[in-house]
């Protein structure tokens, strides 16, 4: 009953300051108009995507000439894997406008397309605000704001030492300030979400779709947990000091440190501890070594030309150049000599291929791994992982999406990459069209939450942790 009433006069304290309404005007403008703003570029992006897909679907047969037997350029993108935009980046871009708009699948190996950062208009200069960064950004700086002075104040003012003496226990004094400060946190945070979630409804927004609706609840809980964390900081650092300047000062610092500096430094780590080498370098790899064996292949059928027509005394002996009237038994016996050798220059780059993209995969991976687990060390890399994931723009989204575009291009290459020749007189046999790309196939949000269970029990223990230190120091502090 007792903690009842304090929690009472807490949120009542905080209702009546200046502070709650910056708060309440503050979301209830941000979050709906945020929402609002995404939700036109995602029909802008879907716009797009659709008619990428109706261009493709319908190509002019001169932009395919493996449909007359035709050897084409290895640099000829024969289908495309086209980026389908997820109607829950209106909460978080994450990593959608950053992967390639389409993956091209081309003799050479996988050509990415142009990212949608790339024709981003000047407006971008400015920065992109999306539900994940604000919460990610400005909620945190604003739980640190409301939690910094809950004890430093009181103290400061000399009021703590009038309320403890009070036969009022230490640990119930603490509960009530953390939990009415945030249940007056949460409040405009919740009643502005749910005004942005009625706005996007309005839209047209697919808010009620069983796969979208779990994950907005979903992303609204880590919210929540994440926000915690931050109202947890900030109890931790108004134990600590006894001035309020002071305290927010201190407050101020690790935010920056906790949400701007350190969880990129991780990735700048990460680059210097294992670097790996760029896709583009990758791909310049695979064009040179065909180069070099269409070079070398060429060579081989200027011998065997030259050779054929000496044996069949149409040309004397030591001449190398000229024009001849070859016909088609002399171009069948140059077939017979050249479709070998075509075979294993064929395995020999696709071995090559396969082995730069797995070092390729491998290097990556690693720095990856590196990177993410070196930003782990504050809550809001983990909250990032954690959103992004689930609104299906994180790094899960990018794995699936060029594990999928590698998977067709493996298809593809058995299928019609195989069957082109790079002889200019060697005639292929008949070439398929190529079969339509696969679907992107996504994590369910059960096995989103296995993925993310690290970054879910990091953000519980940042926040239960720091609680369990604040108690702790309370309790063993002389007022």
């Amino acid at each position: 009953m007792m903690l009842i009433t304090l929690i009472q006069k807490e949120m009542m304290h905080h209702i009546l300051s200046a502070r709650f309404i910056a708060l309440l005007v503050m979301c209830v403008l941000l979050i709906p108009l945020n929402f609002h703003i995404n939700y036109h570029r995602y029909r802008q992006r879907q716009v797009d995507y659709q008619e990428a897909v109706k261009a493709e679907n319908n190509k002019d047969p001169a932009e395919q000439p493996w449909l007359g037997r035709k050897t084409t350029d290895p640099n000829l993108e024969v289908s495309k894997l086209i980026l389908k935009p997820t109607p829950l980046s209106v909460f978080g871009t994450g990593l959608e406008s950053a992967l390639p708009s389409h993956l091209g699948m081309s003799r050479n190996g996988i050509q990415r397309g142009e990212a949608a950062l790339s024709t981003a208009p000047i407006a971008f200069l400015l920065g992109h605000l999306d539900f994940v960064f604000v919460v990610g950004t400005v909620f945190s700086l604003l739980a640190l704001l409301f939690t910094f002075d809950a004890v430093a104040g009181e103290r400061e003012a000399g009021t703590l030492r009038v309320t403890l003496a009070n036969a009022l226990p230490r640990d119930i004094f603490l509960w009530s300030k953390l939990i009415g400060g945030y249940l007056v946190f949460i409040a405009p945070f919740l009643v502005s979400l749910i005004i942005g979630l009625l706005v996007l409804v309005w839209q047209g927004f697919p808010l009620g779709e069983p796969d979208i609706f779990p994950r907005t609840l979903y992303l609204i809980c880590i919210s929540l947990l994440y926000i915690a964390g931050f109202f947890a900081i900030g109890a931790v650092i108004s134990v600590y000091f006894d001035s309020s300047k002071t305290a927010l000062i201190v407050a101020f610092t690790v935010w920056v440190f906790a949400v701007l500096i350190l969880p990129r430094v991780g990735f700048l780590a990460a680059q210097i501890v294992a670097p790996a080498p760029t896709a583009e370098s990758v791909y310049k790899g695979k064009a040179a070594q065909r180069a070099e064996l269409r070079a070398t292949l060429e060579a081989e059928r200027q011998k065997i030309m030259f050779r054929l027509l000496r044996e069949s005394q149409t040309i004397p002996e030591g001449t190398t150049t000229g024009a001849f009237h070859l016909d088609h038994v002399f171009l069948g016996k140059m077939n017979m000599e050249l479709v070998p050798l075509e075979k294993v220059a064929r395995l020999k780059y696709r071995d090559f291929a396969a082995e730069l993209d797995r070092r390729y995969q491998r290097e990556r991976k690693r720095q990856d791994e590196i990177g993410i687990n070196l930003s782990r060390i504050t809550p809001t890399a983990s909250f990032i992982f954690l959103a992004t994931d689930a609104t299906q723009t994180g790094q899960t989204k990018r794995n699936a999406y060029f594990q999928t575009g590698n998977r067709y291009y493996e298809a593809l290459d058995t299928e019609m990459f195989s069957k082109m020749a790079e002889g200019t007189l060697v005639e292929t046999e008949e070439i398929p069209s190529p079969q339509p790309p696969p679907p992107i196939v996504e994590l369910t949000l059960g096995e989103t939450f296995q993925h993310a269970a690290l970054d879910l029990l990091l953000l519980c223990f940042f926040a239960g942790g720091l609680i369990t230190v604040t108690f702790l120091k309370f309790f063993r502090s002389d007022i």
